[in-house]
């Protein structure tokens, strides 16, 4: 009777560490999300255009294990004066959230902030004369605000 229960054990036991095992292997996320996170989160147009496109697709990169989540502009307002900002708040926290998540957010803050300044200039690009005065002075507010207290 002992050595059955041993052998039960034994096996319940096995079976337990694949399970955990094959759960592991399932849940890493691939070995290039480093380099990915890096190409979302730089100053330039192509990052954002390619994060803006896989954000629209979260679910094929479900694999990263990427936090896509966000409060958009925290307490100042998504769309000042009109101005359509929220889409690179969200960048910005995606950006914020994940490199915290991998231990190596202040080593990428300053360029994560810049990144949110550069979007926002571009929303600018949309508008002339006073309004797009307008628009550039509140961009930089805002990358003067998260510079300070992001």
């Amino acid at each position: 009777m002992h050595q059955r229960l041993a052998i039960g054990l034994s096996a319940s036991a096995l079976a337990l560490l694949t399970t955990v095992a094959t759960a592991t292997v399932a849940t890493a996320a691939p070995a290039d999300k480093p380099q990915v996170l890096s190409n979302w989160t730089q100053t330039s147009a192509s990052s954002y255009n390619q994060w803006a496109a896989a954000r629209a697709n979260q679910g094929a990169w479900s694999a990263y294990g990427f936090n896509w989540s966000t409060d958009y502009c925290s307490t100042s307002p998504d769309n000042p004066f009109g101005f359509p900002f929220s889409m690179s708040c969200a960048r910005h926290d995606f950006g914020y959230r994940n490199y915290k998540a991998a231990g190596t957010f202040s080593a990428n803050k300053s360029r994560l902030d810049s990144a949110l300044y550069e979007d926002l200039k571009r929303v600018c690009l949309n508008y002339g004369g006073a309004t797009k005065t307008a628009c550039n002075s509140t961009a930089w507010t805002y990358y003067q605000a998260v510079k300070a207290f992001g």
